[in-house]
């Protein structure tokens, strides 16, 4: 199947900067990490120029991403990616008497995280303040649970959700079986 070159170089700009996103990466750090400058990076990001083999080979070595899949027009909008039950990452040893599965993509780690917990009887996750400006958002999917934010305390029932500070000292506590799911978001 032939392309379209024009069809590759539109796709191309919008391509980079996901994958650059992706990777939480500012424009000086691939600049850093490729070798090519930060304002030929920008220029290639917003279309104004078409870089070189050479150089797009250097971008997609500083990024990490396949260099023909960049380019694949396929599987952009009709992709499902699929994380099976059994795929899905845990924590055990963290808090007491709880199972943290972590349902968000390991690169948005430190950003936009989300949880999925399951409490035992005299479960607790009594944790440290955050960045500045982290915020959790916490629905209860079944039993109650305690919540404390610095020197604030509310009581939760299934259905409820809560939104407070995560930059003070927090902690979810369940008297009984509870499971909440919660989404952590980093300022």
């Amino acid at each position: 199947m032939t392309e379209n070159t024009d069809d590759i170089l539109t796709r191309l700009p919008a391509r980079l900067k996901e994958a650059r996103r992706a990777k939480g990466l500012s424009l000086e750090a691939v600049a850093n990490l490729s070798g090519v400058s930060r304002s030929m990076v920008s220029q290639i990001e917003r279309g104004e120029s078409s870089p070189t083999i050479s150089t797009l080979w250097n971008l997609t070595r500083a990024l990490q991403v396949d260099f023909a899949g960049l380019l694949d027009a396929g599987q952009t909008s009709d992709h499902i990616e699929v994380l099976r039950k059994a795929e899905v990452p845990s924590i055990d040893n963290m808090g007491q008497n709880c199972r943290i599965r972590i349902l968000s993509p390991p690169e948005e780690a430190g950003g936009h995280e989300v949880y999925d917990i399951a409490f035992d009887t005299d479960g607790a996750l009594n944790s440290q303040p955050h960045a500045r400006g982290a915020q959790e958002q916490l629905t209860v999917l079944d039993g109650a649970v305690r919540i404390t934010s610095g020197t604030a305390t509310r009581d939760l029932q299934q259905g409820d959700t809560a939104r407070y500070a995560a930059d003070v000292t927090h902690s979810i506590a369940a008297d009984g079986p509870a499971r909440v799911f919660l989404i952590v978001k980093n300022a």
